[in-house]
């Protein structure tokens, strides 16, 4: 099989997967056995894309061109293929973790589940793989329509207000700030094609570039920069899992990944140095950083904690596109990696306490690395891994975001970086210190707990993926590393 029909495979196959998965909606074994060989599958074709790529090659195909300049059409770059990678591995553990929770936790619609779960990784392909800002679009467009329905998959009031928000901060942002900017960029320059350098320097001044930057930051609603990210706490009404993958790696990386995308192969880091609005775009990501930080400090309940904490940590990625040297690219494309490993980890274990003990507020887990120490070790991995402390890929990350600060010259996001550092380790680590060093209550009850404690095994098996897969990554980080280095190369 050619590169280029691999990459249509990749975007096809999770697309085509529902149509067997709803065949099979009656008989659960081999309806899940099917989400797991079409990840499975999903993640060796994305895999021997690798070489190619490593090798400076760019698989490219065009399907079709509506207008002059405007094609809907795939090519992998380094990025792009980092994230397939990231999604199409994450979704193969997901799909473990899946099975046990839909099912331990007896929720209802499971076929509609794996269907909307699959076109949504459909989704991700589609944007890790456009080849320009018109493609990007379409499959943006769809991943918020296909995960609708994962938001309000329980049905209730609350499900159908976190999605109404949902729909409306997600399609709002980039219908009318994002398909502006697509509009004018094409107007501007004839193409919405991504290249090495950036196609808008020549064809717009800095002060009108300065408009488009601004239209693209927030119109990028995935990437929750402040004020356009209150959908991401009212999403968390999701099941764990949708959570885990959608709002820790799929949804909110592809807003990121958008940025980077439109940082570097749109403006060109050259370019961009020159706009006006990328140094007060910088305080915002920065305020983003802090404030989100902060309102994570105040939450008792876990999933809103990690929602918090997910705003905050995307715009340390927008925070390094804006910084514009090649180490802040490193910097931000790592931790778009290290991150999703991290967070996901912590979402399976909010669900796995769920399932285990049907406690979802942190000032109820006294003392329960006791009764779940597998899930509250790998939760410790993922908290460490936040912070930013080795031996977690956090750090490496992290390392690479310093380092892009100080080549940039940006004393304040250097303080930026340490002081949110500090209220990382503020709002995880008394969580790992009460479910530790904390006694449990000694109460019939409690003892009942304490005996049926750690979640089911299929569950613990994707929390542990994940958990010894964040520690790999910082021994290991020799791939995504590579990667990022032939991406800050097509930056300059």
């Amino acid at each position: 099989m050619s590169p280029e029909i691999t990459v249509l495979a990749c975007v096809a196959l999770p697309l085509l997967a529902p149509a067997l998965i709803t065949a099979l909606h009656r008989r659960p074994n081999p309806r899940e056995a099917v989400t797991l060989l079409t990840s499975g599958c999903l993640l060796l074709l994305v895999t021997s894309l690798l070489g190619d790529v490593l090798g400076g090659a760019r698989p490219a195909i065009n399907l079709a061109e509506p207008l002059p300049g405007l094609k809907i059409g795939f090519e992998v770059e380094p990025l792009g293929l980092l994230f397939a990678l990231l999604a199409s591995f994450l979704w193969m553990v997901t799909s473990v973790y899946s099975i046990g929770y839909m099912r331990n936790h007896h929720e209802w619609r499971q076929t509609s589940y794996y269907c909307y779960f699959a076109v949504a990784l459909g989704s991700v392909m589609g944007i890790a793989f456009a080849g320009n800002l018109f493609t990007l679009f379409i499959f943006y467009e769809l991943l918020t329509l296909s995960t609708y329905p994962l938001v309000t998959h329980a049905g209730d009031d609350a499900a159908r207000e976190g999605g109404r928000m949902y729909l409306g901060y997600l399609l709002g942002t980039s219908v009318i700030l994002l398909l502006l900017a697509l509009v004018w960029t094409w107007s501007l320059t004839g193409t919405l094609d991504f290249r090495a350098g950036g196609i808008l320097e020549g064809a717009v001044t800095p002060g009108a570039a300065s408009i488009l930057l601004v239209l693209f930051i927030f119109g990028i609603g995935k990437a929750a920069v402040i004020p356009f990210h209150l959908w991401l706490p009212a999403a968390m009404v999701a099941p764990t899992p949708v959570s885990a993958l959608l709002h820790a790696v799929a949804v909110v990386k592809a807003g990121v990944f958008t940025v980077l995308k439109v940082a570097i192969y749109i403006f060109g880091i050259d370019f961009l140095a020159k706009v006006p609005a990328t140094q007060w775009l910088m305080y915002v990501a920065a305020a983003t950083i802090l404030l989100a930080a902060l309102v994570a400090l105040r939450q008792d309940n876990l999933k809103l904690r990690l929602a918090w904490s997910t705003i905050s940590q995307l715009s340390y990625i927008v925070l390094c596109a804006l910084l514009v040297t090649p180490l802040g690219i490193v910097g931000g494309t790592l931790h778009i990696v290290m991150h999703a490993f991290a967070k996901i980890t912590l979402f399976f274990c909010a669900g796995a306490i769920l399932v285990a003990t049907h406690k979802t507020r942190i000032s109820e887990m006294t003392g329960i690395g006791r009764r779940m120490p597998w899930t509250m070790a790998a939760f410790t991995v993922g908290a460490l891994s936040m912070i930013g402390v080795p031996p977690t890929g956090g750090f490496i990350s992290k390392w690479y975001i310093l380092l892009g600060a100080i080549d940039a010259q940006q004393t304040f996001a250097v303080g930026v970086i340490i002081v949110s550092t500090l209220l990382n380790a503020a709002y995880f680590l008394p969580i790992v210190y009460v479910a530790f060093f904390r006694a449990p209550k000694s109460t019939p009850k409690a003892r009942h707990e304490a005996a049926h404690a750690e979640a089911p095994l299929a569950m613990l098996l994707a929390i542990t993926v994940t958990a010894l897969g964040t520690m790999v990554l910082f021994f290991f980080p020799d791939l995504p590393l590579e990667l990022a280095l032939q991406l800050a190369g097509d930056s300059k």
